[in-house]
């Protein structure tokens, strides 16, 4: 009965035709019968990814199924404005690129409304169109030179920005740990994620994340190390500070160049990164830092040494000490209630 359903003509047409217009999908789609009981054929027309039935594809390809015949109703190719709901949901990144690609190749000619809290679909299909509702507004991002840059690598949390009460732009992970220890000392043990601060690790697209958060009026903070070069940084966010000072935007970095007499493989020590800052900010207390490190070193060099080739080490324990730290000025501004 299975074998004459399926090499009937009208079906053999219809699973031709459903297997052509899929685009998205991974496989073949297909109609069949299920005559596991006797019963069954009351409900037996089934649909089936690869001969396997529906019902157990898994919720990724369902969804993507789903996805296309939405799509390709009748109903819809007619309409002018498609709404689609969180296409992320138990996608993979591969998968969820395949279904963004195909949605904009495919339906490039009509208005498509997507709702989602995955940044990899609001950078994939640019953040210059996306749509912000608050307190019955809209608010948009009209123009964005770094969208191109967001589309291209889409894995950066654009939306941990744009969704917090504050944000808080750190180069990296020891600085991310420091920082959110820094705002526990300072605000009743409270990590700053329990105030709807968020603490994000952006590498070296400070810039880019602060031309989202201009556009949009967010309220951001940059921490970062002044490297012995403040006129440096100073040229790098001239824009932000003195004199074009955005009351949203603060950049907060040392404006003190340490110097000293440390080399490491004959070229000189950088006394202007995290480390050797947290340990200035202590008094460069040798004893406090074998203490929360739970090393014996003699002298403040082979400490040094030690940070700096175990940077989230460091962090990690001094996130999770009970000892008294102190911090740099620049981190302790970062994470003021302005």
């Amino acid at each position: 009965m299975k074998d004459t359903f399926i090499d009937d003509d009208s079906i053999k047409a219809i699973n031709a035709r459903i297997s052509s217009e899929s685009s998205i999908v991974e496989g073949t789609v297909s109609l069949t019968v299920d005559l596991g009981t006797k019963n069954a054929w009351e409900s037996s027309l089934v649909t089936q990814l690869n001969n396997v039935p529906f019902g157990y594809i898994g919720k990724g390809a369902q969804c993507v199924m789903k996805t296309e015949l939405a799509l390709t109703h009748k109903s819809a190719q007619h309409a002018q404005i498609v709404l689609l709901e969180e296409p992320e949901s138990h996608l993979s990144f591969s998968k969820l690129n395949q279904l963004i690609k195909a949605i904009e190749e495919k339906y490039e000619d009509k208005q498509i409304i997507i709702s989602t809290h995955s940044s990899f679909v609001a950078n994939k299909l640019g953040l210059e169109n996306l749509l912000l509702l608050e307190n019955h507004q809209v608010i948009r991002v009209t123009e964005l030179a770094s969208a191109d840059f967001f589309k291209k690598i889409s894995g950066y949390d654009t939306l941990r920005l744009i969704l917090c009460k504050k944000a808080i732009l750190v180069e990296g992970d020891s600085d991310e740990l420091v920082v959110q220890k820094a705002y526990k000392n300072n605000n009743n043990n409270h990590l700053p994620i329990e105030d709807q601060i968020d603490v994000i690790s952006v590498g070296t697209s400070f810039l880019r994340f602060l031309e989202l958060a201009e556009a949009l009026n967010l309220n951001v903070a940059v921490v970062t190390d002044n490297d012995g070069n403040v006129d440096a940084i100073e040229r790098k966010y001239a824009n932000y500070i003195k004199a074009n000072k955005k009351d949203n935007i603060k950049i907060c970095y040392d404006e003190v160049v340490d110097t000293g007499t440390l080399t490491i493989n004959g070229k000189p020590y950088n006394y202007n990164t995290l480390e050797p800052k947290l340990l200035k900010a202590n008094g460069n207390d040798l004893v406090l830092f074998n203490n929360i490190l739970g090393t014996d070193f003699e002298s403040l060099d082979e400490l040094q040494k030690y940070m700096k080739h175990h940077k989230t080490e460091t962090a990690l324990a001094v996130f999770e000490t009970s000892e008294e730290v102190a911090f740099p000025e620049y981190i302790l501004e970062a994470i003021k209630d302005e």
